[in-house]
């Protein structure tokens, strides 16, 4: 960033795009959602909650569409992203670092990366460049509460 020009407003960015973000998940075990160290904040694996509650569950590639799953993902995203929010406030997020997706996968579904892209594709989204991101897409054989898709995400702050 030069001399006399502003960081971005990820809030204002969120809101051009149309999207709230959510209230934070509450969490469903013994942890918090998101702690901070030095400057990177990391994220609890958010699932993909609406209103306290699961949207679907089940595997995909088998009960669970990939596309439906990519938008859970997505979901995912958006509630990590209200956890840094909580914690840290959204605009003081340097760059998203690093997103680490889980798929409950149906036995021989192998395109965990392509439901994984609905996170991914709304950071880029949201953040632009400083949303590009080192990522796994991992297939699982179960996640917490039938969930098909969970995603954390790593953040550095300016």
């Amino acid at each position: 960033m030069t001399q006399g020009t502003q960081a971005p407003s990820w809030r204002a960015r969120l809101a051009e795009l149309g999207i709230r973000l959510p209230p934070v998940a509450a969490p469903v075990a013994s942890y918090v959602p998101a702690v901070r160290s030095g400057q990177l904040v990391f994220t609890s694996g958010q699932l993909p909650f609406v209103d306290g509650g699961l949207r679907r569950t089940g595997k995909v590639g088998g009960s669970v569409d990939p596309e439906d799953a990519a938008a859970d993902a997505k979901l995912c995203a958006l509630n990590a992203l209200a956890a840094v929010d909580d914690l840290v406030g959204l605009d003081s997020v340097a760059r998203i670092v690093r997103v680490v997706g889980y798929v409950a996968s149906a036995e021989g579904f192998s395109g965990q990366p392509r439901v994984v892209n609905g996170a991914s594709e709304l950071l880029g989204k949201v953040f632009g460049e400083a949303g590009h991101h080192a990522r796994s897409a991992v297939g699982v054989a179960e996640l917490p509460l039938g969930a098909p898709v969970e995603i954390e995400l790593t953040v550095e702050l300016r």
